[in-house]
């Protein structure tokens, strides 16, 4: 008959060989109750046998899955040329002039275009949140930024970046890219706040800005 540590390591042997698909802070636990198992023999009382199971079963109600980074890409072609196109979107203090979700955008510190500045946007009948640019390149056309502080948006850090780049028959391409977490970690989220959710938001966001931004400029 197999000793009670040749019962219980075994097993957890066997079932750690799939350890790149469970925690390693699991994995860990796991090996110390089989451990402590072992150290108190095959004649352990009951209420040993329910402590160690409850320290073993306890994790799984805590380890979720940490939110993984989302990534939304959207793109529009607006018959422009890039230089009319760019002078419509580079300010950053003018989101609200093309996007209609919004109804203010001001810069509350730093100066407009220049890495460092931090600009309050105000959403139409709705909160107010802050992004810091990062950085703004003429040469490329393009800017970087990211939201700063609490937001009351169900995602957290966010980052973005607008470009502008020449498109066919002497018209523009426009690419506004996003990346984020959920802001909400539990393993069931409501569906707005789950990843499908906030990805579905962001790309709501972006396509209503992008949209509404080749209707202006073509008229």
């Amino acid at each position: 008959m197999r000793s009670c540590k040749a019962r219980y390591i075994v097993p957890l042997q066997a079932f750690s060989a799939q350890r790149r698909c469970i925690p390693q802070r699991l994995i860990r636990i796991m090996q110390a109750v089989a451990y402590i198992i072992a150290k108190v023999g095959d004649h352990m009382n009951r209420s040993i046998v329910v402590l160690a199971l409850v320290a073993l079963a306890a994790p799984w109600a805590v380890l979720a899955d940490p939110p993984k980074t989302l990534r939304v890409v959207e793109t529009v072609q607006v018959k422009a040329p890039v230089s009319k196109v760019w002078a419509t979107i580079k300010d950053f203090d003018s989101l609200n002039s093309w996007h209609p979700a919004f109804a203010k955008d001001e810069i509350i510190t730093g100066t407009n275009n220049k890495p460092g500045a931090v600009r309050q946007l105000t959403v139409k009948d709705g909160p107010t949140f802050t992004e810091k640019l990062l950085a703004f390149s003429p040469k490329t056309h393009s800017f970087r930024y990211k939201i700063i502080d609490e937001s009351p948006l169900p995602i957290r850090t966010y980052r973005s970046t607008i470009s502008v780049t020449a498109g066919a028959d002497g018209g523009s391409v426009v690419t506004w890219t996003g990346t984020f977490k959920r802001k909400n970690v539990s393993d069931n989220p409501p569906d707005a706040e789950s990843d499908a959710g906030v990805t579905k938001f962001i790309t709501g966001v972006y396509r209503g800005g992008l949209d509404n931004l080749k209707k202006m400029i073509e008229g």
